[in-house]
């Protein structure tokens, strides 16, 4: 049978995607589009949201095969680095290897200031189960008031798969815009007097205590939670190779090569699962608004911390400080720093701030162990999920 012009043209028209293209593809690409010009254009967390928005660009170009189940898919095979728990971990062994931990041992008493920003994550589960979401949907929601992207991905992909989507774009936004969101809250819960407090000089600490801290923490922290254990494990190893100073090649890979290769695969993953069908939900709106509210909670729980601290210290602690609670590492301390010199250009906060900054990183990991002891398949069990349940259903039927 001859092949006339007229089917020639419709056979090649209905195999391009514009064919195939629905009002949902539609949308989906104007929403990569705002990402790529907020990475690009307002600079906002580029490294995360211009892979998070070409990933989603791609996903939703019909037929191109990117996110294909049946026969692979590059993107799909990307996908399975998370879906099987293996770049956000690789992720931690990153930041392991770039993270100091010497101004947290210098100051252990920030390591309360990262445990009470983890308020925001408590609250926005409560939150979360009010507005609908199970125990595990409303513990991975939760976790983006620890500002810290690799974690909210890693319990998502165990607890809530198909809220992937909306809580990493939720997580890495709101990480990109800690400098617009944190300090109208910092302001508004202290004083100018209480901004301008000077702190006394961090002592310097010794190898041997930075070689030891990783060790002991691993094995603390991984025995009581095993659920958190790759995550943790991994910051705690980069961190090893940071501070032993006899791998001087791995923590060179791991804080260069390795964290940036893994970073684009995450990326591009992350904004893959973006697609029309997962993303265009109500669901989305709520994970949004929810983020932003632990995110808030998270750092005013810092900031009042730390005032009750320095109010105990005699006025030896500036209450900045503690917005850096939040694990976003180390753009929080960076804001400590600006505010705090706004009010006097010759306090010094930064290294100040990056203790209860690392201590946020260890504590949103914490705070996602025993998530997934409670309500995942480690550890907890039905019986303890059934009494968290009903705790939080009390909780949320007070008039």
């Amino acid at each position: 049978m001859e092949l006339t012009f007229g089917d020639a043209a419709s056979k090649i028209i209905g195999s391009t995607g514009f064919s195939s293209l629905t009002f949902g593809h539609v949308v989906m690409i104007l929403v990569a589009c705002v990402l790529l010009y907020l990475a690009i254009w307002k600079k906002f967390e580029p490294l995360l949201l211009l892979p998070i928005g070409f990933g989603c660009l791609l996903a939703n170009l019909p037929h191109s095969m990117m996110m294909n189940t049946d026969t692979g898919g590059l993107l799909n095979f990307f996908y399975q680095g998370v879906k099987h728990e293996i770049l956000p971990p690789l992720i931690f062994m990153g930041v392991g290897a770039l993270t100091d931990f010497g101004p947290l041992l210098a100051n252990p008493s920030t390591l309360l200031l990262g445990a009470a920003a983890q308020i925001g994550v408590y609250t926005t589960l409560v939150g979360a189960v009010y507005l609908g979401f199970d125990l595990k949907e409303a513990s991975a929601i939760g976790i983006i008031g620890g500002a810290d992207g690799p974690t909210s991905i890693f319990i998502a992909s165990k607890l809530a798969p198909h809220l992937l989507a909306p809580i990493a774009v939720a997580a890495y936004s709101y990480m990109s815009l800690v400098p617009l969101i944190q300090p109208p809250i910092m302001r508004w819960l202290t004083t100018p007097e209480e901004r301008k407090i000077k702190m006394e000089q961090l002592k310097p600490i010794s190898q041997t205590v930075k070689i030891i801290f990783p060790v002991a923490v691993t094995i603390v922290c991984c025995l009581m939670l095993p659920g958190v254990t790759p995550l943790l494990g991994m910051l705690l190893l980069g961190n090893l190779f940071r501070e032993s100073g006899v791998t001087a090649r791995l923590h060179e890979t791991s804080e260069t090569h390795l964290i940036n290769i893994v970073t684009i695969m995450l990326a591009l993953a992350v904004g893959s699962s973006m697609t029309a069908e997962s993303f265009l939900k109500l669901e989305t709106i709520k994970i949004i608004v929810l983020g932003l509210l632990a995110f808030c909670m998270a750092t005013a729980g810092g900031v009042i911390f730390a005032k009750i601290l320095c109010k105990l210290s005699g006025g030896k602690v500036n209450p900045l400080i503690g917005s850096a609670g939040v694990s976003a590492v180390p753009m929080a301390a960076r804001v400590s720093q600006k505010v705090g010199a706004e009010e006097d250009r010759s306090n010094f906060l930064l290294m100040h701030a990056m203790g209860p900054n690392v201590a946020g990183v260890i504590g949103s990991a914490v705070a996602a162990g025993v998530f997934i002891s409670l309500f995942g398949e480690v550890g907890g069990g039905a019986d303890h999920a059934q009494v968290v349940t009903e705790a939080i259903s009390n909780i949320v039927s007070l008039p």
